[in-house]
């Protein structure tokens, strides 16, 4: 990978464990955030649309399709990463979900985009996702007794987390397919969040009483929400047009680590040693993937 593309990947993990942690914050208030954060997306973004190629070079019955199975997949992505916040632990969830994400993405770019990365730089992925897999087990032994699940009974936290990482492999294919083929980052992400809104707020139902509460509420949260979550992967499309998906959705993992210290020192999770050891394993796997 070329320096510029390691630092937008780079970049795109800072932004979005932000956008993770604040999500965190706020799990329990659930659609009417999620509606809120995508409704902030689109009126922070859209305005950026014509600046950065308008809707790229593609036809407009693609572009619209595109958006709209998208769209289907991060709402998909989205509402289980919520539930899984809301039944395990944050790290647990995130770190399941970043784990088994790009290990399936990994395995679709090879055979279905017939990428070919060197033998180092699937050495440095698995080195990434060898150290998301410890911090999850490390947030796992974070649990108190009383919370402890049954033995032979699976963490909802795990399920969501593996569901999420569906979720995140068929719309990393989907999407660099894509913005591959011609189609401009950030009006796709702007025409896949307008979807966002359309079916978020047809699954509101009620609670469509409670929107204005939350945004008086939390209104900064919305704010920022609108700017990093978009920020995150607008990156992480760039970097795609320039880098094999089987590098770069390992890479941007990094986040995990970044929330995994968050849970040390905000949060109290504990493991701190294990986390340690875990963030030199992915250390060490980014380097080789930079070579």
């Amino acid at each position: 990978m070329t320096p510029f593309a390691v630092l937008l990947v780079l970049s795109a993990a800072v932004a979005h464990a932000a956008w993770n942690v604040i999500a965190h914050g706020v799990s329990r208030i659930g659609l009417p955030f999620l509606w809120l954060g995508a409704v902030s997306s689109v009126v922070v973004w859209i305005g950026v649309v014509p600046f950065t190629g308008g809707l790229g070079t593609g036809s407009l019955s693609g572009f619209l399709v595109g958006i709209v199975v998208s769209g289907l997949l991060h709402v998909a992505y989205m509402l289980v990463l919520q539930r899984g916040y809301r039944v395990g632990q944050l790290s647990t969830v995130y770190a399941t979900a970043r784990g088994t994400g790009p290990t399936i993405s990994v395995v679709l770019a090879i055979t279905l985009l017939g990428e070919r990365p060197s033998w180092w730089a699937l050495a440095g992925g698995l080195l990434v996702l060898v150290g998301v897999v410890a911090v999850g087990l490390a947030d796992r032994g974070t649990a108190t007794a009383p919370r402890a699940l049954p033995r032979r009974r699976l963490d909802p936290g795990i399920v969501a987390g593996l569901l999420t990482g569906v979720a995140i492999a068929a719309y990393t294919i989907w999407d660099a397919h894509l913005v591959r083929g011609g189609v401009a980052p950030v009006a796709f992400m702007v025409g896949c969040t307008a979807v966002e809104i359309v079916l978020f707020g047809a699954a509101l139902g009620p609670r469509r009483r409670e929107v204005l509460p939350v945004l008086r509420a939390h209104w900064g949260r919305v704010l920022a929400f609108g700017v990093l979550s978009p920020l995150s992967y607008i990156l992480v499309l760039v970097a795609i047009t320039i880098a094999p998906v089987a590098l770069v959705a390992p890479m941007r993992e990094v986040s995990v680590v970044l929330v995994s210290v968050f849970g040390v020192v905000v949060l109290r999770e504990g493991r701190a040693g294990m986390r340690i050891a875990a963030s030199v394993v992915v250390l060490a796997g980014i380097a080789l993937l930079a070579v």
